[in-house]
Order: C-alpha cells, then sequence, then structure tokens
C-alpha cells in the first residue's frame, strides 16, 4: 500500500518501449558515474591534496625559522632570497596598519577546502588563505617580526586536472550509452514489429509478420501467428454457419410463401405477415455473419458516405436530418460495413421515435458518427446489454412497432471494433431520446 502511495510522487516514465530501454540503460550509467565520482573526490582527490599541502605545510615551517633566527624583516628577506627562488615563493610583510584578509573559497571549490585544513593543522600560526579561480594563492601567517603574506601557485597545493577524471567519464559513458541504444533498438524493433502486427490485427487487418528477434520474442510472435489463425477459423466457421442456417431457411421460407399465395387474401395475411418477419431475421443473420470480413479498406469520405445514408431514409418518407458535417476529408474506411452501421443506427431511431438527428464529425485524431432520436432511449444499465448478439430488451414493444431479433446494435458495435473504435450509447441533450456515437481512432 505504501508503494503504491508513493507512485503519485514518482516521476512518469516514458510510455514507449524505447524511452523505457533508454532510461533503463542511462540510469546505472549516470549512478555509477556520480558513485565512481564522488568516490574519487572524497578519497583519491582529497587524499593528493591533503599530501601535497602537507609539503607546502613543510616548506612554511622552514620559513618559519628563518624568519626567527633573523632580527629584522630586512634581514629574514635578505636570509630567505636563497631559499625563497627555489620553492618559488613570494613574501612580504604586511604593514601594521594593513588588516589581515580573511579566507577566499569559492564555494564549489573542495580542494581549497581541504587545503585550509591542512594548514591549521599543520601551521600553529596560520591565519588566513585566499584561493582566487585565476589567481596565484595567497596564505597569511604569524610571525616573531609580523604578519607575513606568502604567494604560490594553485598546482603546489591541488592537482593540475582533477576534473578529468569525470570529464572522460562522462564522455565515454555517454559513447557507450549510444552504442548500446543501436544495439538495443536491433533487439526491440522484433517488438515493435510483433505489437503494430496485433494492433493492426485488431482493427481488421491482415499485416505480414514474421517472428524475429530473441527466443522469447520469437515464442510470442509464433503464438501470435497461430492465436490469429484460430480466431480467423472461428469467424469463418461463425459465417460459414449463419450464412449456411440462413440460406437454408430461405428454402422452406419460399415454399410457404407460394401456398400462402393460393389462399383467400384476408386469411393469408397473418401467415405472410409471419413469413416476412421470419426473412427479416434471415437477413439480420446474414448480415451479423457477414460482419466485415467480406470488405477491405479504401479511402472514404464519412461526410459524404453518412449524407447519402440520411437522403436515402429521406426518399423512404422518413424523417431523418443531418446537422453537422465537419472535417470533409478522405479516411481509411470499410465504406459498405460503415454504411450498414449507419443504416441500423437510423433504423432504430425512426423505429422507436418520430425523428432522427444525424451528425458527423472528422477530427484530426478521431471519427465520430452521432445518431440521435426522441424515442424512449434505453436506460443506463440496460446499455451495455444493449449491444450484445440476440439481446431484445423489450420484447413485447419490439412486436409492436415490428420484427427484430437484437442484432442492429450488436452489428453495429462489432464494426466499430473492426475499425479500432467503440459504440457508446447515452440520452440525447436535444430530443431526449437515444444517443449512439460511433467513436473511431484514426
Amino acid at each position: 500500500m505504501k508503494l503504491f502511495r508513493l507512485k503519485h510522487y514518482m516521476p512518469k516514465l516514458p510510455t514507449g518501449i524505447y524511452g523505457r530501454a533508454a532510461l533503463i540503460l542511462l540510469m546505472p550509467v549516470v549512478v555509477l558515474q556520480l558513485v565512481v565520482s564522488f568516490a574519487f573526490i572524497r578519497r583519491d582527490l582529497e587524499d593528493i591534496t591533503k599530501q601535497m599541502s602537507q609539503t607546502m605545510v613543510r616548506e612554511f615551517l622552514l620559513i618559519e625559522d628563518q624568519i626567527q633566527l633573523s632580527a629584522t624583516q630586512e634581514e629574514a628577506l635578505t636570509r630567505l632570497t636563497p631559499v625563497l627562488a627555489p620553492l618559488n615563493v613570494g613574501l612580504r610583510f604586511l604593514d601594521p596598519t594593513e588588516a589581515v584578509p580573511g579566507d577566499e573559497i569559492p564555494f564549489e571549490d573542495f580542494s581549497g577546502r581541504v587545503v585550509r585544513e591542512a594548514f591549521t593543522i599543520g601551521l600553529p600560526r596560520f591565519q588566513s588563505i585566499q584561493l582566487p579561480r585565476s589567481r596565484p594563492v595567497r596564505m597569511v601567517m604569524e610571525s616573531d617580526l609580523g604578519m607575513v603574506e606568502l604567494e604560490f601557485s594553485r598546482r603546489r597545493v591541488t592537482a593540475a586536472a582533477p576534473h578529468q577524471l569525470i570529464v572522460t567519464m562522462a564522455v565515454f559513458g555517454f559513447m557507450l550509452v549510444i552504442i548500446a541504444m543501436a544495439y538495443m533498438r536491433n533487439q526491440l524493433r522484433p517488438i515493435k514489429r510483433l505489437a503494430d502486427a496485433a494492433q493492426a490485427f485488431g482493427v481488421g487487418r491482415m499485416i505480414p509478420y514474421q517472428p524475429r528477434g530473441a527466443t522469447e520474442v520469437r515464442a510470442a510472435g509464433a503464438a501470435f501467428i497461430d492465436m490469429r489463425a484460430r480466431i480467423d477459423r472461428q469467424i469463418e466457421q461463425r459465417t460459414l454457419m449463419l450464412s449456411g442456417v440462413s440460406h437454408d431457411l430461405r428454402t422452406p421460407l419460399t415454399r410457404l410463401k407460394l401456398s400462402l399465395a393460393m389462399l383467400d387474401e384476408e386469411e393469408a395475411e397473418p401467415m405472410l405477415q409471419d413469413v416476412k418477419e421470419m426473412e427479416d431475421m434471415v437477413d439480420a443473420f446474414l448480415d451479423f455473419s457477414r460482419g466485415v470480413t467480406t470488405s477491405a479498406m479504401e479511402e472514404t469520405d464519412p461526410c459524404a458516405l453518412v449524407e447519402e445514408a440520411v437522403q436515402s431514409w429521406t426518399r423512404q418518407g422518413k424523417t431523418v436530418h443531418l446537422v453537422e458535417a465537419v472535417g470533409n476529408r478522405m479516411i481509411p474506411l470499410r465504406a459498405a460495413a460503415v454504411r450498414r452501421a449507419v443504416d441500423n443506427l437510423i433504423s432504430n431511431a425512426v423505429r422507436y421515435g418520430t425523428r432522427a438527428r444525424i451528425s458527423v464529425a472528422v477530427l484530426q485524431k478521431s471519427l465520430r458518427i452521432r445518431v440521435e432520436d426522441d424515442g424512449p432511449g434505453i436506460p443506463a444499465e440496460l446499455r451495455g446489454d444493449a449491444i450484445r448478439p440476440f439481446t431484445r430488451l423489450d420484447p413485447s414493444r419490439n412486436q409492436d412497432r415490428g420484427t427484430g431479433v437484437g442484432l442492429g446494435l450488436a452489428i453495429v458495435a462489432d464494426i466499430a471494433r473492426a475499425h479500432g473504435g467503440t459504440l457508446r450509447l447515452g440520452t440525447s441533450e436535444e430530443l431526449g431520446g437515444l444517443q449512439a456515437d460511433i467513436v473511431i481512432a484514426l
């Protein structure tokens, strides 16, 4: 539970497999460089700085001894001249009226603080040290003849280029990450191809796929191919079964119609109505069995397709209006299947209501086709059952309004899923009846 709460405060991980692989490769390298850099600064660099500073402490003690042997500052300078030249150290006595400068160490200068600590421990009469970034180091200590300022090179107490190791590690670490990413990309490419093939199959498209890559990836690819083949066989068997049953039913229905044609019209009318209902059921079975497997993707203008469907229903005397059409552009669709879905939604709208409003919007990343009516609608708790095959929410109402076998919305939902979309049912704000949205991601 605590780990789950921590997820809200952790940075969001990349969603793509390449981004996560890069993070997996980069994080260990960065952590390793930080650990090595810290260890180098805390141990090697600190030890070297201490050793060099202790060497300078011994030289300063020698200079202090020479000053103690002198009676005046001039005598001390004369005595120290042969000593200071080989040591490459400058010396001057501060004027009694001159203020002793304080410590000057930049905030990021770790070596400077180590030098000051070594001088404080090794020189009992140490006063202050100035370590500017670009000028020589100046150190002030007390002597028997007054305050002494010693000037020497920064390279006498710190390493010449302590940052070179860190820079070298960073450069080579970056190069290794780039090389590793190149190899990792080759290893991840088969996974990306498998994901593309699975996504395409989810929207009803078959793209060539051959398992490649590591053993586990090839095993997953082979399992996907087997699964795809089994699903194709299942769909084919369902189509053949329903088509066969529906086709076989037409023969006795035709015989019944011929037999009824020989009877009196008033006596045969109820039976002819039953035969008509059975024919409609057979047509619904055929539509459901065909699904979208018989149509291919083609560039289609959804606005023109919906407008054509609306005009067709208007010519039949139905009150159907196209109220909005946004984004007239061509997109890949199974035109016949989408037209069948729109016809089914309009059929439901005019069956259970008196009028229908149609709108279509082709956005940048999605297509939305909306059909609204002024009928009784579908309660929210029954909308999930409404799109299930062979489900009739109100059989008595269907008998009054016409025949139905519970496949209209199921066919629409099947067509939407085959395009990688969904069918959403709701309540129309304008008409108060059912609102059905076909939403397809582009």
